[in-house]
């Protein structure tokens, strides 16, 4: 009986010992700066022209709206921070004319927490919200990445056109 009871401790002693675990730990200190970048793609300029009618007596012909712009954006906010959100203006307005902007959903190669396009706007001097909501997020780089702009020239007054080549700055600016 006193061998089983050897042969026992044996085993106990032995699967004590397998079952014992060893482990290190280090610490890992991580950094998230707080990143705030928009652009647009591609870059350049863009042209819009009224075409004069053919007829006496008919309106002026819109331009067509152009589309070949898209807002490029990274964001990184501060734990708890704020969203952000994409403005519009421009430097002058050119009398009885309207520019209106419109931004799309976004689309394209993104990730995170993109922003929402609001309804299409006419731009004044004044910063204008195109884009709210925007989290830690990124839209890829480049065309077909991002919000795509629509930007059109349509008249307002037709009393207040006078001939004109007027060059108009958009400025966009992210901003919580």
């Amino acid at each position: 009986m006193r061998s089983l009871s050897a042969l026992f401790y044996v085993i106990f002693i032995s699967i004590i010992s397998i079952s014992g675990k060893a482990f290190s730990q280090i610490s890992v200190a991580a950094t998230l700066p707080i990143v705030t970048l928009l652009d647009i793609e591609p870059a350049g300029n863009i042209t819009l022209s009224f075409v004069a009618p053919t007829e006496a007596g008919l309106p002026l012909v819109n331009p067509a709206v152009n589309t070949t712009k898209w807002i490029n954006y990274t964001s990184a906010i501060a734990a708890g921070g704020l969203t952000r959100r994409v403005t519009a203006s421009v430097n002058q307005v050119i009398p009885g004319i309207n520019i209106r902007l419109q931004a799309a959903a976004a689309s394209g190669s993104g990730g995170g927490t993109l922003g929402t396009p609001a309804a299409q706007v006419t731009l004044t001097t004044t910063a204008v919200n195109i884009i709210t909501g925007i989290g830690g997020a990124f839209t890829g780089n480049g065309a077909n990445n991002g919000h795509r702009l629509s930007i059109s020239l349509v008249p307002s007054t037709y009393g207040n056109i006078t001939s004109t080549n007027t060059p108009v700055v958009i400025t966009y600016t992210i901003t919580e």
